[in-house]
């Protein structure tokens, strides 16, 4: 991105550290705990502690725990003293990403040291409440809420409405399904995994006409966190430890209606436009790491942006058909589509690999977000 007014390039900002944490259905620790675990182990990987950390952004909803300002209370995972510049965003924690992505981009135009670190990190306990009637909670107040019409109604009619108009089949939703199950085996950041056939899948009885429990996202806790640098610091931290800096060149995102009857649910024009303003199509894309709640949802993120299931792979962690940890479900595609990145680079013996990450907020994929990540075979800049 360059600044109109100077013509100067903002500062890079590479990803140098993640860490995922195990996913379950029920975690025996608390959001602190599963935070602490995953927060020290980030660090760990990207050779940093906590008193070289600048900012700390987090995301989570206080509507998942049942209690207020809960979401302080996972400042004990950080260290919280002496007194540290924390911010949070009641959002997947991509969204908390870009605030911190942002905050070191412009940093050097603050007068600040270019050497700049963040933090990121996002978390959720689904099994703390009926998921059903909390996500109820985000539909339109006045006509949506009152019906206590949950995510996935709203997603089975945005799947019948993409089947009934020509554009898939029940069959492509079992694929899709089937394929992150297969993704899924021997992970364990997987809830759900299994070796089935879309066949298998599809004797299932449907859940929500047409889709199948197969279709849904599993109940989920877990963590993620993300360590984000500036280019110096980058760049450093690639030449004394052997670190493989991941470029973020781009995060975009975009929102439509909220009242879902005020959209073409078969197409996610919000995701286009981001993946356009990303610049994803400017170049080939390795893999895409996809926030894909619902099996046909896959195959609309793919389409909105341009990816060529033939040559991009697609989810290969398992998705969020694997697990679905609330609120931080699109900052794991950003780490699993980095660990795809530097797994890539390490093997490829010339040139960029290029990996895609989404994530997504609002019933029917209301808000979406694009994150472009680009990494070398040799750790440095491009």
């Amino acid at each position: 991105m360059a600044d109109n007014t100077t013509g100067a390039v903002e500062p890079e900002v590479a990803i140098v550290g993640y860490a995922v944490s195990p996913m379950v259905s029920f975690a025996e620790q608390t959001e602190v705990q599963l935070c602490l675990a995953t927060v020290t182990e980030a660090l760990a990987a990207a050779h940093l502690t906590r008193q070289e950390i600048d900012f700390t952004c987090s995301g989570s909803s206080d509507y998942l725990s049942g209690g207020t300002f809960t979401f302080v209370a996972n400042l004990d995972a950080v260290g919280a003293w002496p007194p540290i510049k924390e911010s949070h965003v009641e959002m997947d924690g991509a969204w908390a990403l870009h605030e911190a992505w942002i905050r070191l981009r412009i940093a050097p135009h603050t007068g600040a040291d270019p050497e700049q670190t963040a933090l990121v990190f996002g978390s959720g306990k689904s099994s703390t409440g009926e998921l059903d009637i909390v996500l109820a909670l985000q539909g339109d107040p006045y006509y949506l809420a009152p019906l206590g019409a949950d995510p996935h109604t709203f997603a089975a009619l945005q799947a019948r409405a993409l089947i009934e108009a020509g554009r898939a089949t029940e069959r492509d939703l079992a694929e899709v399904a089937a394929r992150s199950r297969r993704a899924g085996v021997g992970s364990p950041h997987a809830v759900v995994s299994g070796t089935e056939t879309a066949d298998d899948l599809l004797a299932t009885p449907y859940v929500r006409d047409p889709l199948r429990a197969s279709d849904l996202p599993p109940v989920t806790d877990g963590a993620c966190a993300v360590v984000l640098a500036t280019r110096p610091v980058a760049l450093r931290l690639a030449a004394e430890h052997g670190i493989v800096p991941v470029w973020i060149r781009a995060i975009e995102h975009r929102v439509e209606p909220h009242q879902p009857g005020m959209r073409d649910l078969t197409t996610s024009t919000s995701t286009r436009l981001a993946g356009e303003a990303a610049g994803v199509g400017d170049g080939p894309v390795d893999v895409a790491e996809l926030s894909a709640t619902y099996s046909h949802q896959e195959l609309i993120l793919t389409e909105a942006l341009g990816l060529d299931p033939a040559a991009v792979r697609i989810n290969p962690s398992g998705g969020a058909l694997a697990a679905n940890p609330v609120m931080a479900t699109g900052l794991v595609r950003i780490a699993e589509a980095a660990r795809a990145a530097r797994e890539r680079a390490a093997t490829r013996e010339s040139g960029a690999v290029r990996a895609v990450a989404h994530a997504t907020s609002g019933p029917c994929l209301q808000q979406n977000l694009v994150c472009l990540l680009e990494t070398t075979t040799t750790g440095g800049a491009l």
